[in-house]
């Protein structure tokens, strides 16, 4: 007998069938290229005729012949100066992310790139030239203490951050398991003050749970190098469940690899689907991120993404994209606006600058950075909601899944 494509649960098993059949062959598409880009490319280390190096020249010979020290701080070696002036230079470009790593800094950088490192576990920026957490990964030190994404970070174990890089910052939250540091935060007009004790910091990923009411939630936690084999079973396990709702929530999602964003947002898009620009300032460089066409949903499914102010960056370019693919609905509070790109080049054997190099735009041609992305259906989560364990965020998704409106 003709099922009636229009009733419920046929649609839900229609559904199911379509994903069913589809995952499985579109598994062996998932690609694992995640490295950081590095660039090994040779440069150029000749005089620019257009640029006067004589006051630099100047400035190191005055203060070479003259400087004295006001206090017996033990002197600076010509390296460390060195570094010091290439900070400076970094800096005059007004990027937050734009930064030299002497050999310290280089090696902190490497060790977390890697995600083997000690600390507290928590992202940080720079949002209006002020240091902002961007979000504490889940079930870290920072997120069991209390951090919350927003926080403004004023002080670190009692010294101002004014004027502190994220790197500075990164360098003095970073310590041995065991030992703590103490947060002075701003948060909606007044200071709190957190202590949280440093540990081994375990990125989490990904959870999933059928709630009662037959909507399916995947918790993404970051778009890291286990994202696409666990999200692939995540899509597997809702074709399991019988349903044709699902809530993807990316807050508090700091984001990670830009392949694992157009890999993990290539499940719902057709093949060749704009997902992110690069652009490099200039047309003719400018780079395409497109869908791999895994596609394996129908448009039966109904899809709410949740943001937040701490979902950043890869979060924002899969938000974005199936946003503007008018592939789901976002709701919650506008996301952070970490929308760059960042190449490491080395300077030395032990030293190298990170540098943006381009900013992300999306299918649209909106700049992430400009703002951030903005829900269609936007809900506050206030300190009371917090306190009482409500999730009016989570539950207006659920209220749109369920009813349409």
């Amino acid at each position: 007998m003709m099922q009636d494509p229009s009733n419920p649960q046929t649609r839900s098993r229609l559904l199911f069938l379509f994903v069913a059949l589809l995952i499985f062959g579109a598994g062996f598409l998932i690609g694992h290229s995640n490295t950081v880009l590095s660039g090994g490319t040779a440069v150029s280390q000749e005089q620019p005729s257009d640029v006067d190096f004589g006051p630099l020249y100047a400035s190191w010979k005055i203060l070479e012949e003259r400087f004295v020290a006001a206090t017996t701080t033990e002197a600076l070696s010509s390296d460390e100066r060195v570094w010091g002036a290439i900070k400076g230079l970094a800096n005059s470009y007004g990027d937050p992310y734009t930064v030299f790593f002497p050999p310290v800094e280089k090696q902190l950088f490497e060790d977390e790139v890697r995600g083997d490192f000690q600390g507290v576990g928590m992202e940080i920026g720079m949002r209006d030239d002020v240091l902002t957490v961007i979000a504490p990964l889940k079930n870290t030190p920072a997120f069991n203490a209390g951090i919350q994404s927003g926080d403004v970070i004023l002080e670190i174990d009692g010294k101002s951050t004014a004027g502190l890089s994220v790197e500075g910052a990164v360098r003095i939250i970073r310590g041995e398991k065991g030992t703590p540091v103490t947060f002075t935060v701003g948060r909606e007009g007044s200071t709190v003050e957190i202590t949280v004790v440093r540990d081994v910091i375990q990125l989490p990923t990904l959870d999933t749970t059928l709630r009662p009411d037959g909507v399916f939630v995947i918790e993404l936690y970051g778009f890291n190098a286990s994202a696409p084999q666990l999200f692939r079973d995540a899509i597997r396990e809702f074709a399991e469940s019988n349903t044709d709702k699902m809530i993807i929530d990316l807050r508090g999602n700091p984001g990670g690899f830009l392949e694992v964003a157009v890999d993990l947002t290539s499940w719902f898009l057709p093949l060749g689907k704009p997902i992110v620009f690069e652009d490099y300032g200039t047309e003719s460089e400018n780079r395409a991120h497109r869908s791999r066409g895994y596609n394996v949903f129908s448009d039966q499914l109904k899809l709410a993404i949740l943001i937040d102010q701490g979902s950043a960056s890869a979060s924002e370019i899969f938000a974005g994209a199936l946003s503007e693919h008018h592939k789901a609905t976002l709701v919650g509070a506008t996301s952070f606006g970490k929308g760059s790109v960042q190449q490491v080049f080395p300077v030395t054997d032990d030293t190298s600058l990170k540098i943006t190099i381009a900013r992300w735009l999306t299918p649209n041609g909106n700049s992430i950075s400009d703002g951030g992305i903005t829900p269609d259906i936007e809900v506050e989560m206030t300190a009371e909601d917090r306190e009482a364990d409500r999730d009016p965020q989570l539950e207006r998704a659920v209220q749109f899944l369920l009813t349409g409106e």
